[in-house]
């Protein structure tokens, strides 16, 4: 049975972890159980503040702390750390380029039955179009927890985003290597090459399989820094398969996509098809169901793969 762990535990499991080293500060907003910051708060409890239901204030505060020499994670809802608190981030933070670093928790439309006005799908594209800002999104809980080191060895602002819902374990522990800005290559392709980020790089393992029962050769990346982002390995792809196709739990407008495209339009054009939320809200249900009315499967990649490889010259 494939084991399934969210995103967001792996992110509270590694601040406890890494927690011995004094210089690290924990932040949140009135939402440690959920965000699981609640497992640093138990280990380090003189080095946890909640800062109650108050974003900006919590991300004003972590940037006055950062400046005392401090490693500050500040954690919220996705929504909130990215919209709310907007203001605070991009003047307070990442004007100045401070080390705080923003844990991100329920990202995405897999928040489920909270529904459209918690569900955040423009976070990557807001925090990726702030100057001095790292983007993070893990795959599995075992890349939150590298992601979480990268973040306190990195000096300077990062935006980790973290989903709800328990995946699957892709990465082995003992073997798995984090790079902060440079792309996995998870299999190799010739026809075709699927870059992901977050949960849909499982979906994009899946895709691969789909597509091999139909003769097609895909190239699977995980995408886990989308800022900077690895335009090396995404342009080997495009040479060496001539097609694209992205995977995002986001919306298509400003995330992994746009990223992508950006590199390919400077670079290499080639043929791109996206997969991701359209233009549109979140609604209120199940993940699984909801995953599956957006388009974000395994199937909806495989019909992208093959439209983007009937697109090559």
């Amino acid at each position: 049975m494939v084991r399934k762990i969210a995103t967001r535990e792996g992110y509270g499991n590694a601040l406890a972890e890494f927690g011995g080293d004094k210089r690290i500060v924990v932040m949140d907003s009135d939402l440690s159980k959920s965000t699981k910051t609640d497992t640093f708060k138990k280990k380090y409890p003189e080095r946890f503040f909640n800062m109650g239901i108050a974003e900006a204030s919590m991300m004003s505060v972590a940037a006055g702390i950062a400046t005392c020499g401090k490693v500050v994670f500040a954690s919220s809802f996705a929504v909130f750390a990215s919209g709310r608190a907007f203001d605070q981030v991009r003047n307070s933070i990442c004007y100045p380029e401070l080390n705080v670093k923003i844990g991100a928790s329920h990202a995405g439309i897999t928040v489920g039955e909270d529904g459209g006005t918690h569900q955040s799908i423009e976070d990557i594209a807001i925090m990726r179009a702030l100057p001095n800002m790292v983007v993070i999104s893990p795959a599995d809980a075992v890349e939150a927890r590298h992601a979480v080191k990268a973040a306190i060895e990195y000096d300077g602002p990062v935006y980790l985003r973290l989903g709800r819902l328990a995946v699957p374990v892709i990465f082995d522990e003992d073997s798995y290597s984090f790079e902060l800005g440079k792309g996995i290559t998870l299999s190799e392709g010739k026809d075709v090459a699927i870059i992901a980020t977050g949960l849909m790089v499982n979906t994009a393992l899946e895709a691969k399989e789909l597509l091999e029962k139909e003769g097609i050769s895909a190239r699977i990346i995980n995408i886990h820094t989308i800022k900077p982002i690895d335009s090396d390995i995404i342009l080997k792809a495009a040479k060496e398969t001539g097609a694209i196709v992205t995977a995002e739990e986001h919306s298509i407008i400003g995330g992994l996509g746009s990223a992508v495209a950006e590199v390919l339009g400077q670079n290499f054009p080639v043929p791109l098809k996206m997969v991701g939320v359209e233009d549109r809200f979140g609604k209120s249900g199940k993940p699984d169901k909801l995953l599956e009315m957006y388009g974000l499967t395994a199937s909806n990649i495989l019909s992208k793969a093959k439209e983007a490889i009937k697109m090559k010259r």
